[in-house]
């Protein structure tokens, strides 16, 4: 609780007075506060130490190595969004909506996605031999990486805390876990392990975290003796959920479309490349992430207010996201190569020109995270389908025009386009959504956006 109370007065610090005198006498916006609190500390602290160790991994294991690596990362994620079924929503929005229901919302939730944990790893398993049928190493990496999926169900802890916006319970269990196997990451590089060591630490890693966040969910959260599943609720759920599923599938291929198709495409060594760019570029995806899902409580009880109120929260969200990404993106653009070359070394040399153009994606993304939730809210989960589903067309599109010709620039600008084609443009071809599309460019005037932060920043 001490580090929770810390966490609040720094963040408090450095937020701007005009803000700060908003949040002060208003307890669900400090609640709120506290939640982002949280989870800034932990992508702070992880992030940190993360990329120091992250780094340090990709130095010692060469372009190549550090490639099949990540091509193995990126081949068990496209297909483990399978194990969680596009039920984060859901069940955060129905545990919301009705608290009675908890427990019997958990227990489904846990059931449905250890059985998708099962699919998930049979397919990672079956579509890797199947196209790498000689690549023993690849077939190893890809059992040992793949098997996080059986671990899927003891994400319902996450959504519980999620849920309550009482994320720091789930923060001192990550934290810890990453902390320890960062630890063993270092050590397996100064007794130079070889590349299989490394992926068994991922695993083991997943494990532990898994393990714990269901005990703290049993300590502090829902009794684990009241979580209880049924075929009712599954199909209810699944009836939610199966939109934002093949939403999350769709997303999954444009965000990692990219990295599959170098490995096969060009070679492992070109995978090291652009995931030394990507790794710098996506570690700003935890803001999004960390503020959306805080704020989203608010935003849901806001609609049963009035939609005027609703509607304008998401404005202002939306600015919010828009002026972040520009102030990330904007330095980075012009310090790529610098940063890549002090932190991977010359080897890497050619990873700051991705990096310049990647990073102007995070536009895209923060708009794409804050926007998913409109769909959620309005039951439109088809029409983030559809969404998500154009993007990852034009992005293996653009992937199969363009990186035979420029290589990782050419897969770095198809993912810039296939972001802004999900995330913006789509909005404009339908009637419902323009709304959105509008909003969105609104939010793109960044000297309009302050002021409408400091006039009425998240009036929660």
């Amino acid at each position: 609780m001490r580090w929770a109370c810390t966490s609040v007065t720094f963040l408090m610090k450095i937020i701007p007075s005009f803000a700060r005198r908003r949040i002060a006498n208003r307890p669900n916006l400090r609640k709120i506060v506290e939640n982002i609190g949280w989870l800034f500390f932990d992508k702070i602290l992880r992030m940190g130490a993360g990329l120091f160790v992250g780094v340090w991994v990709a130095r010692y294991l060469g372009p190549d190595q550090f490639g099949l690596l990540n091509y193995a990362t990126a081949f068990t994620g496209l297909f483990g969004v399978i194990a969680g079924l596009g039920l984060q929503s859901i069940v955060v929005r129905d545990i919301v909506r009705d608290p009675d229901g908890a427990g019997e919302t958990l227990g489904t939730t846990a059931m449905l996605q250890f059985f998708g944990g099962l699919l998930a790893y049979g397919l990672i398993l079956g579509t890797f031999f199947w196209l790498r049928p000689d690549d023993e190493l690849g077939k190893t990496l890809i059992a040992i990486l793949g098997s996080v999926m059986l671990f899927k169900a003891s994400e319902v802890a996450v959504y519980w805390f999620e849920s309550q916006v009482l994320s720091k319970n789930i923060v001192w269990v990550q934290n810890g876990c990453f902390f320890i196997f960062a630890t063993i990451k270092v050590l397996l590089i100064l007794s130079k392990a070889p590349l299989i060591a490394f992926a068994w630490a991922m695993m083991a890693e997943a494990l532990a975290v898994a393990l714990l966040i269901v005990f703290v969910l049993g300590v502090r959260g829902k009794s684990l003796r009241r979580l209880r599943a049924t075929m009712a609720r599954s199909k209810e759920l699944l009836s939610d959920s199966w939109p934002l599923l093949l939403s999350s599938v769709s997303i999954m291929i444009y965000m990692k479309i990219d990295q599959i198709m170098l490995g096969e495409m060009v070679g492992n060594e070109a995978v090291g490349f652009y995931t030394a760019a990507t790794k710098i570029s996506e570690v700003w995806y935890f803001i999004p992430t960390m503020i959306v899902s805080s704020v989203f409580p608010a935003i849901l009880e806001a609609k049963t207010r009035s939609e005027t109120q609703y509607y304008q929260r998401l404005q202002q969200l939306y600015d919010l996201m828009v002026y972040l990404s520009v102030v990330i993106a904007l330095p980075m653009t012009f310090l790529s190569t610098p940063i890549v070359k002090l932190l991977f070394g010359e080897a890497y040399a050619l990873s700051g020109t991705v990096l310049a153009i990647h990073i102007w994606a995070s536009i895209f993304v923060f708009l794409g995270v804050a926007s998913s939730k409109w769909f959620v809210a309005e039951n439109r989960q088809v029409w983030s389908l559809q969404r998500t589903a154009l993007g990852a067309v034009v992005n293996v599109g653009l992937n199969l025009l363009l990186i035979p010709k420029s290589g990782v620039i050419g897969a770095a600008i198809a993912t810039i386009v296939s972001y802004a084609t999900a995330a913006l443009i789509s909005d404009f071809f339908r009637q419902e959504t323009k709304q959105m599309f509008y909003m969105k460019v609104r939010s793109m005037n960044l000297v309009s956006s302050y002021l409408r932060l400091r006039s009425g920043i998240l009036r929660l």
